[in-house]
């Protein structure tokens, strides 16, 4: 079964946290031991796994994507979000993760971010989990 998460971002850039929702499909599912597929179905957005605990770690993040791919150059593509597209293309689009106890196997400053890089909108996370 795939479950899917609707993600609402609300600027072109942004790392939202979705640790504690991807955590409570893993808890509804009763699953001790297995793996969790997170997925994002868009081409100018990703998934990150990173330290939660300080927000500036994300913030320092996109920063130095922003550093990297600027939005200002002479990209080739006509609709304009070439730097979301590569930004994308960087951290990836998606992450798999293992189950043990029914529990989410992150380190203690771990959690997991949906990245958006062409917004806002309204964008979706697919989470599949499989059972050992």
């Amino acid at each position: 079964m795939i479950h899917k998460l609707d993600i609402k971002t609300n600027s072109q850039v942004e790392l939202q946290e979705i640790t504690d929702r991807v955590r409570d499909i893993v808890a509804a599912s009763k699953i001790k031991n297995g793996i969790c597929h997170i997925f994002v179905p868009h081409t100018t957005a990703g998934i990150l796994v990173n330290e939660h605990a300080d927000p500036s770690v994300v913030e320092d993040i996109a920063a130095q994507l922003d550093k990297m791919v600027p939005q200002k150059k002479n990209y080739r593509h006509l609709e304009g979000n070439s730097p979301a597209h590569i930004k994308a293309s960087i951290i990836g689009d998606s992450r798999t993760l293992f189950i043990e106890g029914g529990k989410l196997a992150l380190g203690t400053w771990q959690g997991v971010f949906f990245c958006e890089f062409d917004g806002p909108r309204n964008r979706s996370v697919m989470v599949k989990l499989t059972e050992d």
